[in-house]
This record gives C-alpha cells, structure tokens and sequence, in this order.
C-alpha cells in the first residue's frame, strides 16, 4: 500500500512515522500554509514566561519567515526588550479577567476591546493560546482574528481550529512544547535559555565583591504555600558564609520585608560582618538576570527568580511541594536540584490540596506546604554544587 503523502494526512495525525523524523511532545501536526505572523498569548509572571519560551523557539525554527509577537506582560516586555531571541516584540496585556487582572490592575473595559480591535489590524496569521485551559484565553485568543488557531481547552472552553486537553498535572514547557506541535513545530530545546547582555553583567559586577562566589536567594513566592520559612533560608546563608560566599538575596517589592528578615536572621547567626545582604526590590529585572548569572548557585522556591535563574545559565536548588515539580521543577539535576515536601492536606484544615487548580476550590488558608524540607538537606546540595 502507497504510503499517505502529508497532503493526504488529516492535520493532527503525527508526522513521525518515518525514520529521521523528529517527533514533538504529543502530535506533531502539520503545518500552516503561508504563515507570516504569529501571535503567541501568555500572560502570567516571570516563570510564566520561561515556560513558554521553549515553544516560541519551536515555532521560529517552524516557521523562520515569520515574526512573532507575544502577547505578555510589562515584565516581559521589560526582560525582552532589545534581547536576541524569537520574539520580535511584545504587546503588553490590557487588564482583563483571567487574562492580566489583579488587585493593582482593575478591569478595563474599553482597554481590552482597543487592545482587540488594534491587534485584529495586525491580521495575524497564527495565534498560539498557552495561557492556561481556556475558559477566558480562548474567547480571547479567538477575537484576534488569526487565520489559524491553537492551544489547550477544558472540557468548558471554547475550542480552537487545533486543541489540546488542558489537564492540570503536565510539566508547562511540555504543555507548551504540545500546543506548539499542533502547529508543526517540533521541540528545539527543552529549557529557557536566555542571554544576559553585556551592560547587565557589567552591572550585576559592580554589585559584587570580587573575590567570593556569590550564593543567591530568593524566599519570595506569589503563592504563600509555595514559601520555604525565612529561617531556613538564613541557615543556608550561614553555612554559605562560613565555606567563604557572598550572600545577596533577591526579589521584587514585595518581598522586600522577607528578604530582610532572611538577612537579619543570618547576622544573628554569623555576625554582623558578614557578606550577608538584600537587594529584594533594588534590582531592574536585566539586572536581576545578570546577577542570577552570576550566582555559583542560586536557592530558590517555585517562582519566577529560580526558572530565571535556570535559564541564564545558573546551577539552582528548588524547593517545591511535590505536585508543582510535576508542573514546575526542573528537568536536570547535574546542575539542577529539587527538594519536595509531600504535605497532601491543608495543615490548618485538612482540605485536599492535591487537586489545585482549575479542578478545585482554594482553602482559605496560607500555611507553607514546604516548612518540612531540611535546611541541612538543601546546604548539602548547594555545598556539592560549589564544588
């Protein structure tokens, strides 16, 4: 029997069935005709961002006649700005549910449909949904206008020209890598990377001592579970001290007072002298990168500052509840190190907390889901990494 040409394939049948050809994450489908340019949404924080770079890297190498455009945040605009990479630039989100909403950003109506009606002019091509299962992205997405749409759906989203099932437990670079198959484009790598510009490392230097690795830390996380207790970060930069390191913890505004208390807990310990300090909303994100960098090893929970750090290049120590290294943790472990708690219930109320997320209710509470991982555990892996 003569074999189905490409033409011949219905367009989520997988490409991989002859040998040499390089298979995606799930389907690798075939690709849009005469695609020009592509608009890929998400919204989200900083790890937001860095999970979803893999598949706009994927879909460069897919489609490399095609401008591409993400439809982020001003944090992302802020870290992409006049960077080398794939995206060719960056429209900040208007503040819309389930979109770009928060307390500090009230719903904006008349913002959202002049944001719509300018991106409709720019008559996309592709629009890449990867922000999330749907139920406000899709509709969202869809008003663009593109010729050609894909991404994930739950069961009550609207669906797209080419979907996915959003399911909750999947790691977001391959969710990612996934939606960008449904679009031809096959994996080129499977983590951020990201250069630091040569202005931003000269920066971070000149923060630095110039003879002490630099151990960097962030105790910050959006999520207060997500959050290792402040005490044993200072033990960490206690043992860091003492085997002759710079310590700089790291974060944004809002972190400021739990970086300080990281701090001021590490002098108590060490003394007052030690190259123990803080510079949690000091830093401008390119800063910020190059700093991350320059860290021999940075400590970190599940948020933005650790996959950023991942991506420029830096060995990390993660901590992580157990159920968001499956959506979050990083993939390698010679120069990447995860430590898991496995707190199933709510410590306050005894809620079931495996099933955050879309699938389920929020308690109320905010008690870490990560006191129980051992500070000794995570300097040990540290140690190694200096090594």
């Amino acid at each position: 029997m003569k074999q189905k040409t490409t033409e011949q394939r219905g367009p989520l049948q997988p490409r991989g069935d002859r040998p040499g050809l390089v298979r995606g994450v799930g389907p690798l489908a075939v690709p849009f005709p005469n695609v020009e340019k592509i608009a890929v949404l998400r919204g989200g924080g900083l790890g937001d961002l860095m999970f979803a770079l893999p598949a706009v890297e994927a879909l460069a190498a897919a489609y490399p006649s095609a401008s591409i455009t993400l439809l982020g945040t001003a944090l992302h605009a802020a870290l992409l700005a006049n960077r080398p990479g794939p995206v060719q630039r960056v429209e900040v989100l208007p503040a819309a549910p389930g979109i770009a909403s928060g307390p500090e950003d009230p719903e904006d109506p008349e913002a959202v449909e002049a944001f719509l009606a300018r991106m409709q002019r720019e008559r996309f091509d592709l629009a890449v949904q990867v922000h999330g299962g749907g139920r406000n992205s899709n509709p969202f997405l869809l008003r663009l206008g593109a010729r050609h749409t894909v991404g994930t759906r739950t069961p009550d989203a609207a669906a797209l020209e080419r979907n996915i099932p959003y399911i909750y437990y999947q790691h977001e670079v391959f969710r990612a890598l996934e939606v960008a198959g449904l679009a031809g484009a096959a994996p080129v790598s499977l983590d951020a990377q990201l250069p630091v510009l040569p202005e931003e490392a000269a920066a971070a230097r000149a923060l630095l001592l110039p003879d002490r690795n630099l151990v960097s830390l962030h105790p910050g996380a959006t999520d207060p579970r997500r959050r290792w207790p402040a005490s044993c970060f200072a033990k960490v930069a206690v043992r860091a001290v003492a085997r002759g390191c710079q310590v700089v913890v790291v974060g944004d505004d809002a972190d400021r007072g739990l970086a300080q208390e990281v701090v001021d807990r590490a002098l108590a310990a060490a003394g007052p002298e030690v190259p123990v300090r803080s510079l949690a909303g000091e830093l401008g994100i390119g800063t910020l990168a190059a700093l991350l960098q320059a860290s021999a090893v940075m400590v970190g929970n599940d948020s933005g500052p650790r996959h950023l750090a991942q991506a420029v290049g830096a060995a990390t120590v993660g901590i992580y509840w157990f159920g968001n290294v499956v959506n979050a943790g990083a993939m390698g472990r010679t120069r990447h190190r995860v430590h898991m708690s496995w707190v199933s219930e709510c410590p306050t109320c005894k809620a079931d907390v495996t099933q955050v997320g879309w699938t389920a209710e929020r308690c109320e509470h905010d008690d870490s889901f990560v006191a129980e991982v051992r500070a000794a555990e995570v300097w040990a892996d540290v140690d190694e990494l200096l090594g």
